[in-house]
């Protein structure tokens, strides 16, 4: 038997070389579509990244934007502060002033109780009989006790109080040697509640009613305080010189006169 040529063995190989050749192409055609498959599914991938990413940046852009109009209302909500601050600096400097007056209306408190007029009850007669004496004697001590615990409400600074009391003495007791003292006492209480136009018109009523009561260079003084309390500065000046020049020998002249050096 002749030995087999070469070239019958290719031939006789050349199927399965064809089959293996059909093979490895097919499977680098399915390795292509996977490569492909996957590069969409990165490119969707990537897609879904970037609408993430716009959506986060929309987001901090809104949050900035919350945080600058925050931080412009804090801006403006520190001026309001900083304008109330000096708002309250103005009033307590207010009270101040109004509390070293208001501290020197007491330390006159003294000085005024000391000139009160007499009791009514000390001037009855001792000629009198005893049946006349008994009842005059009575007046007098209901009129110290209206008085005297009208005047107290004074000291406690129940001044609502004071100016009912001293308002019903007066009723009570028109004629009383103490009338002018009662309707000073209200211009003060008036005076004590920073109630200053009611303070001016007590005040008048005394210098009307009563304008020989050593009561009045005092309601003078009152008169103009309080007009200083209500801005008048030209009629509380006006005021305290007219003190001066008519009671010159009065405590309440002196004083006068260092309110007006105080005005200057």
């Amino acid at each position: 038997m002749r030995p087999e040529s070469t070239w019958n063995r290719l031939l006789r190989r050349f199927p399965v070389f064809l089959f293996l050749l059909a093979a490895h192409a097919h499977a680098g055609l399915f390795a292509d579509d996977e490569a492909r498959q996957q590069i969409a599914e990165q490119k969707q991938e990537i897609q879904k990244l970037q609408a993430d990413l716009a959506d986060a940046a929309n987001r901090l852009s809104k949050l900035e934007g919350s945080m600058i109009d925050m931080a412009t209302r804090i801006q403006a909500q520190n001026a309001d502060i900083a304008d109330l601050r000096g708002k309250i600096e103005e009033l307590q400097n207010g009270i101040d002033t109004a509390q070293k007056r208001q501290k020197e209306f007491y330390l006159d408190l003294d000085t005024r109780l000391r000139r009160l007029e007499p009791q009514a009850a000390s001037s009855a007669s001792p000629a009198s009989s005893p049946a006349a004496v008994a009842p005059a004697a009575d007046n007098g001590s209901n009129e110290g006790s209206a008085y005297e615990s009208a005047f107290n409400l004074i000291k406690i600074g129940n001044y609502p109080g004071a100016i009912a009391g001293f308002q019903d003495f007066l009723k009570s007791y028109p004629e009383s040697s103490r009338a002018p003292s009662a309707q000073y006492w209200i211009g003060n209480a008036y005076f004590a509640m920073r109630e200053f136009k009611e303070a001016i018109a007590a005040q008048k009523i005394l210098i009307s009613k009563y304008p020989d009561s050593p009561k009045v260079p005092d309601a003078l003084i009152n008169i103009a305080s309080s007009q200083q309390e209500l801005g008048q500065t030209r009629e509380a000046k006006k005021t305290l010189k007219h003190v001066v020049s008519k009671y010159p020998s009065s405590d309440a002249a002196a004083k006068a006169k260092r309110r007006l050096d105080s005005l200057k």
